[in-house]
């Protein structure tokens, strides 16, 4: 809060980037809430596989590693948030925080689906090229035939020098190539 003469202007608090300790994002985010700061840590849905039994198992696993993002009033509460729990520092540059643009903010929360994770770029369409990144068929070149209605699985047409087969497949294990024409213009 400011005062100019005899009106007094509120500050709209600001969102800063905060470094958390290894693997506490949750914690400094539930301790965060408790100081009443609002917070928001964007997640990802990742599919694991085990790799000795390949079953596969899905996780949240949050986007940016140690950071979250906290919205607050730095001159009243910087000193609360730096020490509270599960958070090493709030990220600056100089001598104080530096504050993260609310477009930015804005901008991954408008790309948080229904079930609450940011979608990434794994959306795929008939005559994708593909390589598959891992498994019996890893390094395999194809093309995506037909997308499954299962969120999870994709039809990928394989083909080598003397064979040609449909492989129905997790979309975890294979991402998009680039087409010939692109990667040759670069």
């Amino acid at each position: 809060m400011n005062q100019l003469g005899n009106t007094t202007v509120i500050e709209k608090p600001l969102w800063y980037a905060i470094y958390t300790k290894a693997k506490e994002e949750e914690r400094a985010e539930s301790n965060l809430q408790r100081w009443g700061v609002k917070t928001f840590v964007p997640r990802i849905r990742q599919l694991r596989r085990n790799e000795h039994s390949f079953k596969a198992a899905r996780s949240a696993k949050c986007l940016f590693p140690r950071y979250i993002f906290a919205q607050f009033d730095a001159a009243s509460l910087l000193h609360k948030v730096n020490f509270t729990r599960g958070v090493c520092k709030v990220v600056g540059f100089g001598n104080g925080p530096s504050p993260v643009d609310d477009i930015l903010i804005d901008t991954i929360k408008s790309q948080i689906g229904a079930e609450g994770f940011v979608k990434l770029d794994d959306d795929f369409n008939c005559g994708d090229k593909v390589v598959i990144k891992a498994g019996l068929f890893q390094n395999f070149h194809g093309t995506v035939a037909r997308d499954l209605q299962d969120w999870d699985r994709l039809v990928v047409l394989l083909s080598s020098v003397s064979y040609e087969g449909r492989l129905m497949i997790e979309k975890a294990l294979v991402k998009k190539v680039a087409p010939v024409n692109d990667r040759l213009s670069t």
